[in-house]
């Protein structure tokens, strides 16, 4: 380099010919008219030496490196195993470098070594989402649990909305999309995943991909496109924004780990730490996240007149404790329920008991399995009528019912309203002595039943 430069300066400085230079310099001319054509010298091409040692061992080695693609990547053999392999097994004399450059040589013929070329991608506002699971740790309730967080980031601004799950179920993967469309305010118009379960029953060639039923509701619902991902390590690739983002994420604001009281709280974090990002800056932008995705959000399709309905619907019995079990974790409905069977709608992060379509138990989603979430309420709900009536009218009413041969709460807050109201009780004793005078037994219908039949005339 330092040659060429002063063959140059004596040109431009002095004028002096090919030859004159050649001969000053003490090189060919083809050097001289090199060093005026450009700056840098051409690339030695040095002539290849023969290798008599390896040459009878070279096609055993491609042969084992053909064999190589048939295995997984981390039983192939290396430059060093193959040398090894040639001492051992062939009795070759040869140095372990020129077995190294011949191997390296070898995989580019065979192309063994190709590396996918990675293309800065350039995303249009609203153009695209990537959507994935990490994992994290948190201190919920005194106890540490290993938790699910959901990541939806818009890929031309870098704004995500992270929830955290107590796994990684279809209820959470839709329940994070639900929520995410929400805080952003539309849906992308493509999003990009990798081959989850949760969406794909089955890989098929290529991109194709046979789709859970649950998952193409979710997609017509909102009006999006998705992409699936190569499988294996080079799907990461192609969505490296929000690879990279479960990890930033974690790393700024789960350490030291979050100590909060319930999934609830800990997920309120984590939509207060989203509106924080809004004021950082990715790497090579002059805007901050806020100021790029106000491009994005604008350019956003709008969303549906309702939301998905992520829950899903399964029927529960309530067991002799009052406890529903769902999910392998137990959870408390009121006491007058037990022995009876109930809906309940799993969601991402929270559990409902419904009778006839009213709400009667509702909790966080447990993050321990076989643990069991219970609420005092749910077995003292006749006592807790103190709350709202005297203490009085709820015993009057307690004992008008019992004597009436019931201990339904329901009936028991209704009387407690009439006495506290001074509308009277149900009923006297005298006017309950004066009923039973129509208590029997039940009529026999086996005649009537025999008239049905024809066999009575």
């Amino acid at each position: 380099m330092e040659q060429f430069e002063r063959i140059r300066r004596d040109r431009r400085e002095e004028g002096l010919s090919i030859r004159s230079l050649a001969r000053r310099h003490g090189v060919h001319r083809r050097a001289v008219r090199q060093a005026l054509v450009s700056a840098v010298p051409p690339p030695r091409v040095g002539s290849p030496r023969p290798s008599p040692a390896l040459g009878p061992h070279t096609a055993t080695i491609r042969r084992w490196l053909i064999e190589d693609q048939t295995v997984h990547r981390k039983q192939r053999h290396t430059a060093r195993r193959i040398w090894e392999r040639l001492l051992e097994e062939e009795g070759a004399s040869v140095a372990e470098s020129t077995v190294r450059r011949y191997v390296g040589q070898a995989r580019r013929e065979l192309d063994t070594d190709r590396r996918d070329i990675t293309i800065v991608a350039l995303h249009e506002p609203g153009d695209e989402a990537q959507v994935d699971f990490g994992q994290a740790d948190a201190i919920i309730g005194g106890e540490r649990v290993r938790l699910s967080l959901f990541h939806l980031r818009l890929s031309h601004s870098g704004e995500a909305v992270h929830v955290a799950y107590p796994s990684e179920d279809q209820e959470a993967f839709f329940e994070g999309h639900v929520i995410a469309f929400e805080r952003l305010g539309g849906v992308p118009a493509r999003i990009r995943y990798d081959n989850a379960k949760t969406l794909v029953a089955r890989i098929l060639r290529g991109r194709d991909r046979a789709e859970t039923e649950r998952f193409i509701a979710l997609r017509s619902h909102y009006g999006f496109d998705s992409f699936f991902c190569a499988p294996g390590e080079r799907g990461a690739h192609e969505k490296g924004g929000v690879e990279g983002e479960v990890g930033r994420f974690r790393r700024r604001h789960l350490v030291p780990l979050p100590k909060v009281r319930s999934l609830s709280e800990l997920n309120e974090r984590l939509a207060a730490a989203d509106r924080v990002d809004l004021g950082r800056r990715v790497a090579g932008r002059r805007e901050t996240v806020g100021e790029t995705a106000v491009a994005d959000r604008s350019a956003l399709r709008p969303l549906p007149a309702e939301p998905f309905d992520a829950a899903r619907l399964v029927p529960v019995r309530v067991d002799a404790k009052a406890r529903v079990c769902v999910r392998q974790s137990f959870y408390s409905v009121p006491a007058r329920f037990a022995g009876r069977r109930l809906p309940a709608r799993i969601g991402g992060a929270r559990i409902e008991v419904l009778d006839g379509g009213t709400v009667v138990a509702a909790h966080d989603r447990s993050v321990v399995r076989g643990s069991q979430t219970l609420v005092l309420d749910h077995y003292l709900e006749v006592l807790l009528l103190h709350r709202s009536l005297p203490f009085i009218a709820v015993h009057a009413a307690l004992d008008a019912v019992n004597a009436a041969g019931s201990v339904d709460p329901g009936l028991v807050a209704i009387e407690a309203r009439r006495i506290a109201e001074g509308r009277g009780t149900i009923g006297t004793a005298v006017e309950r002595a004066t009923l039973r005078r129509f208590d029997g037994p039940a009529p026999a219908l086996a005649a009537y039943d025999g008239l049905l039949a024809g066999t009575v005339r």
